[in-house]
């Protein structure tokens, strides 16, 4: 197939390119701005929120894979996140798939994020079967951008899915689980070793994988899908993990729950507490049975291998610094 992947040059379309190509498939990235791959074909579209008209790139694509998002900025709350979010993650959606419908595009994947659902499991996984109730800008821009999906393929020849995962790891990552794998490294004691939670995870590249498949076998039933690494690991499971990987020792020491839990109800930290050590447990079940998958790396080799790219990272880092 000829897909245009949007969001080409970010974490998952760094990885998603390379899965295409091997599964004998040729990418167009849709940019906004070139990357300078002469590998890759490129349509640079600019902002994808301002497009107006994707007809001219969409001429001679059999399937869409659509990853481009709006995340979080650091400034940006309340109503004008939700502004941002929603135009991008939403609207600017709605508007590829209705014009790839029009196209005769036969594919289309959308992806989403298990923050469509909300922000913890309660105290058993989050299945497709539950009701959404997403708690921030980014999580309702893109349940939005799921029925907007929808709406649009309704009615036309376009198979239309949209895939949730969770925390995405793997080479390249960054934001909170990158601050975990330098904490890591650098011998910071965690107060983790109590926490006994459970949270899924899901490697860059397992994501791409599924990607690829949800493209080349359009499911009998109607999606969205959660999508995971299994099994959910606690947060101290998930440092161990890590640690071994870059050949460290974890620093764990137990603090208890109780203090944990005051932490998280802190204005500046309670976030990354809360994320920390509450549970987002997920059943990603249902993809693998319609689609008939599994993830092509075990949980434990998926962190290892993100933990060994930190590593190298970090010491390359060190070596050109000359400390």
């Amino acid at each position: 197939m000829r897909v245009l992947v949007t969001g080409a040059g970010g974490f998952v379309g760094r990885a998603l390119l390379p899965a295409l190509a091997a599964r004998g498939h040729t990418a167009v990235a849709a940019v906004r701005q070139p990357l300078g791959r002469p590998d890759v074909a490129e349509a640079v579209v600019g902002d994808i929120a301002a497009v107006a008209d994707w007809r001219p790139w969409l001429e001679g694509i059999d399937a869409v894979a659509h990853l481009a998002a709006w995340v979080h900025r650091p400034g940006q709350r309340g109503a004008e996140a939700d502004r941002a979010a929603h135009a991008v993650n939403a609207e600017a959606t709605g508007r590829l798939a209705a014009a790839a419908a029009a196209a005769g595009v036969g594919r289309f994947v959308f992806l989403s994020s298990v923050k469509a659902l909300g922000e913890s499991s309660p105290g058993r996984p989050l299945t497709d079967a539950d009701t959404p109730a997403p708690a921030d800008a980014y999580g309702r821009s893109k349940l939005e951008g799921e029925r907007r999906l929808a709406a649009a393929a309704a009615g036309t020849g376009m198979a239309a899915v949209s895939l949730r995962p969770p925390l995405v790891h793997g080479p390249g990552v960054r934001a909170n689980l990158l601050t975990l794998l330098r904490a890591i490294e650098r011998g910071v004691p965690l107060p983790l070793a109590a926490v006994r939670n459970r949270r899924s995870l899901i490697h860059v590249g397992t994501l791409a994988d599924a990607v690829v498949r949800a493209l080349e076998r359009p499911g009998a039933e109607p999606g969205p899908y959660l999508v995971a690494d299994a099994p959910a690991l606690s947060t101290a499971d998930l440092v161990r993990t890590l640690a071994a990987g870059m050949g460290r020792e974890a620093r764990l020491w137990p603090l208890p729950p109780a203090l944990l839990a005051a932490a998280a109800r802190l204005p500046r930290v309670g976030g990354a507490v809360a994320r920390l050590t509450g549970d987002l447990e997920i059943d990603g079940g249902r993809f693998r049975r319609v689609y008939d998958w599994q993830p092509p790396l075990p949980q434990g080799e998926a962190l290892r291998r993100t933990a060994a790219w930190y590593a190298g990272v970090s010491g390359r880092s060190r070596a050109g610094s000359g400390s």
